[in-house]
């Protein structure tokens, strides 16, 4: 098995003007905003972008049941879901409405991280931006997620040699549907670390699994200061005893400071120092997206991840064609036509300037609390 010798880009042009509909919080662009600023910062070479494939229904029963595929194929096609079937699976709610590419979008996402276990079978690195739905059920859709792409990923890893995982999810929101799917496998390291009261209010200090779950509320307002201890205290430690073959990282962007669904205060530099810690500390790494409902806050976050993972630097001032990209972004309250005005920053620069501050002493006993009674 032939290790990937560079960072490998997993996209799909499903993305570019799919949404959930127009009073959703996904109404936003998201994954096509990092193809078109990383092409457009002449990071992204046609030799390191895959289109993703779609997932087929009969390799998504490794984590869902075929009664829900089959719902989720209906409700695409019909663009329509039964009493019966809301009840049951949880599609065509407000959070998991119909619209046109309800299975196809979902289906690339899953896609993508089936083909990432395959490919980083001999090593390597893949950032896969439009996966990282981390809410799905095997029966039902979730808090926004048709399909739980990051399970199947896990899976695929370790179908394709990868026997010890290590999960980490810096998403605003606890990672439920992964913890449901590996919380009983003690090689299947899961860390979620997660806004404290914010749905799906899972995911709570005391949740152990098998040993191996390590969940840590975090309070409103978290900063860059706050978040680097717990890199250095909780996950590098953790991760580093698992000795794991694969990572994967879910990098959902709902963790900065400007996202209108969280309360944290992150800086995006926050997420890419977490990133470069992790990079060298297995021979598989999968990055994923997330959470994240600005669009420029999104786009330059996970655009700069694929920085990280080539060793890009990234400028102080983004060059015109990439200013040109963010410049072209909008973004409506729902309902109205008043566009929400973007900071000057989220335009010239990738970097947010960091967001540093006293680390509370609640933060602390949290992560000793977690670490106590643990072996190793």
């Amino acid at each position: 098995m032939t290790p990937l010798h560079r960072p490998l880009f997993l996209g799909s042009e499903i993305y570019r003007g799919s949404t959930y509909g127009a009073w959703h919080p996904l109404r936003i662009p998201r994954v096509s905003t990092v193809i078109d600023l990383v092409r457009a910062m002449g990071w992204l070479g046609p030799e390191q972008y895959r289109a993703s494939p779609r997932a087929k229904p009969g390799a998504l029963t490794g984590y869902h049941t075929r009664a829900y595929v089959d719902a989720l194929l209906d409700a695409e096609r019909l663009q329509f879901a039964s009493p019966q079937t809301r009840a049951r699976h949880n599609i065509g709610t407000p959070s998991n409405p119909i619209f046109p590419e309800m299975y196809r979008r979902p289906a690339t996402g899953a896609g993508a991280s089936l083909l990432a276990g395959e490919l980083l079978a001999g090593g390597g690195v893949i950032h896969s931006p439009g996966g990282g739905t981390h809410h799905g059920m095997p029966d039902r859709a979730n808090g926004f997620c048709y399909l739980n792409d990051v399970v199947l990923a896990i899976q695929s890893l370790r179908r394709h040699g990868a026997r010890r995982v290590a999960y980490i999810d810096i998403d605003a929101h606890h990672a439920d549907g992964v913890e449901h799917a590996f919380a009983a496998e003690p090689e299947v390291l899961l860390i979620s670390t997660h806004e404290e009261g914010r749905w799906p209010r899972t995911g709570a200090l005391d949740d152990r699994g098998a040993g191996q779950v390590y969940n840590l509320p975090l309070p409103r307002g978290l900063s860059d200061s706050e978040m680097a201890l717990v890199r250095d205290q909780l996950i590098l430690p953790v991760v580093a005893r698992h000795r794991p073959d694969a990572i994967v990282l879910q990098c959902g962007a709902d963790a900065v400071e400007e996202d209108p669904q969280s309360r944290l205060g992150l800086s995006n530099g926050a997420h890419w120092a977490i990133l470069r810690s992790l990079q060298n500390m297995a021979p598989r790494l999968l990055v994923l997206g997330g959470g994240g409902y600005n669009p420029w806050t999104v786009g330059r976050l996970w655009a700069g991840n694929w920085a990280v993972l080539n060793g890009y630097e990234i400028p102080d001032v983004l060059p015109k064609a990439a200013q040109a990209v963010l410049g072209a972004l909008r973004w409506q309250r729902p309902g109205s036509p008043r566009q929400i005005a973007p900071e000057a920053h989220w335009i010239t620069s990738m970097a947010d300037a960091p967001r540093t501050g006293p680390i509370r002493a609640e933060i602390r006993a949290r992560i000793e609390t977690l670490l106590a009674g643990r072996d190793g």
